[in-house]
């Protein structure tokens, strides 16, 4: 059911127990410990009650959960057909992650905009100016409460992606420019031919490139 929540889009019990495969009884009853354990909020809309992860800290928690079990060898047998999508985009809380997620923050730290401290993260002034220039206001962004700019450890691709109001501005900024849009009923990301072009061309550090990354510890 978290993982199902990982969509960044909020979805009602009856939804979430037909993703976990069990009955509403048994889903409720887990929801209601989840969202004691300050992991999911819900809202009331009308007749329905929508659940939600709490924030965008659940859905690194879960990646580095994802990642930590990858490392151990502990995955599936037999993937799924949407498991090659998800491995090269994917929508983790609210940006993007995946080959595709791991390539931007790396293309972002090879061109000097983003430097690395660290385990932080930090938009450089030459950044902020080619940032702005694809219509992303870095001014704005770092008025809000949230962090500009963080790492997050990708499950599929042991490295880091770029997540905060930055991660969700350029993705949000991908969706506005008609580049990629979400696939229904999964978490991948499809890229129109245009857009793939677009993206690769924006961010053209291909992963297995020797980048400077931030430090994480995927044994959490």
């Amino acid at each position: 059911m978290l993982t199902a929540l990982m969509g960044g889009r909020a979805l009602t019990a009856t939804e979430l127990a037909a993703a976990a495969g069990v009955t509403l009884q048994t889903a409720s009853a887990h929801l209601a410990k989840l969202e004691a354990g300050g992991l999911l909020t819900q809202r009331k809309q009308g007749r329905h009650r929508y659940f939600a992860l709490a924030d965008d800290r659940v859905g690194k928690l879960l990646e580095g959960i994802m990642g930590f079990a990858a490392s151990r060898g502990h995955l599936r047998h037999r993937p799924g057909p949407k498991e090659p999508a998800l491995r090269k985009a994917r929508i983790c809380y609210d940006h993007l992650a995946g080959d595709y997620g791991v390539r931007m923050l790396d293309s972002l730290v090879e061109a000097g905009s983003i430097s690395v401290m660290g385990e932080g993260l930090s938009v450089t002034a030459d950044g902020e100016k080619r940032l702005g220039s694809i219509g992303i206001d870095i001014s704005g962004l770092r008025s809000s409460r949230r962090p500009l700019c963080r790492s997050c450890l990708d499950w599929s691709e042991r490295r880091a992606h770029l997540a905060g109001s930055l991660g969700k501005a350029l993705l949000s900024n991908f969706f506005d420019k008609g580049w990629a849009r979400r696939t229904e009923n999964s978490r991948s990301i499809f890229f129109t031919p245009e857009g793939e072009r677009r993206f690769l061309a924006l961010f053209p550090v291909e992963l297995g490139e020797d980048i400077e990354q931030p430090q994480l510890d995927d044994t959490l």
